[in-house]
């Protein structure tokens, strides 16, 4: 067997043990915090790199990274899911994945090279043709590196993770920066992700002890790269849904509206993925061990859930209230007209944030083929909203887009936890409460900055409608549904994490 140093620990069972719940509660408050160390990081760099660089330069790597984003939902092609969640995996399974993910990095790496001459040419720009092929690069480090990433999870390293992912990020900023001061113009910003791939790929292979070894297509792995096209599926749909909206309104409504939404989606974006994209990876690993367990794995997907629930609906109520004063203190006046946009899309975040969870249980119980019939059935949901919503400009399609997500959300949750006996009044009963009480904080936030703060600087009505906001949903949420359970667990799990961080013979 391939893989000594250590690796064994990567090829255990996947199976409860004592303390896992803990142990993934711990885990996603710290990849949460990673997450948004490192959307920092990402947004001060680019704060710093805009006073040096031009627009010009921005655009041109943001074609080829637009263009290249699909790449590495092919590369994984679902395989890093179906490592984490199998029961029994081989080291000869493992290789044979990461053999696949490398042939596929470097043949995409090869496609797309040899396109950059083409690229330059479609835009009229031939700076793209030289940032396409360095670029491509990063398909190789990346597809080197998933299989390692997936085993790291399967044995719930999530500490060490979000470790190496805030300094690869941070030295990948800082490289950037020292060549933009240095005057290599967008180089400077090509070179960002290609140190961040390659310090990741090393972190990656010096953190998990394990080296392939000859790759064997088994009936074991054929069955890992089924359930991974089952993802990919999932993956690609979701992909085609979000790039549709863009080019809808680029194409009917004209680039600046498209700008507007586009940046009023980003900060959406950012704060839905300090929520959800960590905890992806850390539930997928933890209900996975489940798998046996069906009463113990629907406790512990209510927990999950419940938990979720109430600190994204506070969040993104409290997000929807400032948005206008938010988007004009951070972007500038000029931009103003993406502050109601955002607005939309941070209520639609309140049951955004629980539908992209549908996924947990999907990988868990090994259904991805029930994940992709979803995905297909909710791309065209949400494409229908798009059409419905372009007549009205990009406010209707905001609009359209957030109906749509409620109509969506709890269905979706339904559909997934359907073979352990969850239905859509389960799913109500869980987060239910959280959704109501945050909807009538951003209802009571409007109504004080309206009635009361019409006046005042941007920063006092922020700071005042916000805090209604936030009261108001406690005060319903905990005061009257008498939803405790999730603030009994963060502050039981705030305890347990400084107890660790902080013993006792060190505290003041």
């Amino acid at each position: 067997m391939s893989g000594k140093h250590g690796a064994e620990q990567y090829f255990a069972e996947n199976k409860a043990y004592a303390g896992l719940g803990k142990a993934s509660l711990h885990s996603g408050m710290i990849f949460i915090a990673a997450r948004g160390a490192n959307i920092f990081v990402q947004l001060a760099s680019t704060i710093v790199l805009a006073r040096i660089l031009s627009p010009h330069d921005f655009g041109l790597v943001a074609i080829v990274l637009a263009l290249f984003a699909v790449a590495p939902m092919l590369i994984d092609l679902g395989t890093a899911d179906a490592t984490a969640q199998k029961t029994q995996i081989t080291a000869t399974e493992i290789s044979t994945l990461f053999w696949l993910n490398v042939a596929i990095g470097i043949f995409l790496a090869i496609v797309f090279a040899g396109a950059s001459g083409l690229i330059a040419q479609f835009f009229g720009e031939p700076s793209l043709a030289g940032i396409a092929m360095a670029l491509s690069v990063t398909f190789v480090l990346t597809a080197a590196s998933i299989q390692h990433s997936a085993l790291m999870r399967r044995a719930m390293q999530f500490h060490r993770m979000a470790m190496l992912d805030i300094s690869a990020n941070v030295i990948g900023s800082v490289v950037s920066i020292a060549l933009a001061l240095s005057g290599c113009g967008y180089w400077s910003l090509v070179a960002k992700p290609i140190v961040t791939s390659s310090l990741s790929a090393v972190a990656l292979w010096t953190c998990c002890r394990w080296l392939p070894g000859r790759p064997r297509l088994s009936a074991e792995a054929k069955e890992l790269v089924g359930f991974g096209l089952g993802v990919t599926g999932f993956t690609m749909t979701d992909y085609l849904v979000k790039s549709g909206d863009r080019l809808a309104i680029g194409y009917f409504l004209g680039a600046g509206p498209l700008g507007y939404f586009q940046n009023a989606f980003l900060i959406y974006s950012n704060a839905l993925g300090i929520l959800t994209e960590p905890l992806h990876n850390i539930a997928v690993s933890g209900l996975s061990k489940l798998r046996d367990d069906v009463d113990g794995l629907r406790r512990a997907w209510e927990t999950a859930i419940s938990t979720l629930s109430f600190v994204a609906a506070g969040a993104f109520a409290v997000l929807a209230v400032i948005a206008q004063d938010f988007v004009v203190l951070l972007l500038g006046q000029k931009w103003a007209p993406a502050g109601p946009l955002l607005c939309i899309f941070a209520v639609r975040g309140i049951a955004h944030s629980l539908e992209r969870t549908m996924g947990w249980i999907h990988v868990a119980l090994g259904r991805a083929d029930r994940w992709m019939r979803w995905g297909f059935y909710s791309a065209i949901v949400q494409l229908a909203a798009l059409a419905l919503g372009l007549p009205f400009g990009v406010t209707g399609v905001a609009v359209s887009y957030t109906i749509a997500m409620f109509c969506l959300f709890v269905p979706a949750l339904a559909y997934s936890g359907h073979p352990i006996g969850i239905r859509n009044r389960d799913v109500l009963q869980v987060v239910g409460p959280q959704t109501i009480a945050g909807l009538l904080a951003v209802a009571v936030g409007f109504v004080v900055e309206l009635q009361f703060l019409g006046g005042s600087s941007a920063w006092v009505r922020m700071l005042v409608s916000g805090s209604m906001c936030l009261l108001t949903y406690l005060a319903v949420c905990v005061g009257i549904f008498r939803v405790t359970a999730p603030l009994n667990l963060m502050f039981s799990t705030l305890r347990d994490l400084r107890a660790v961080w902080m013993p006792a013979s060190s505290r003041p």
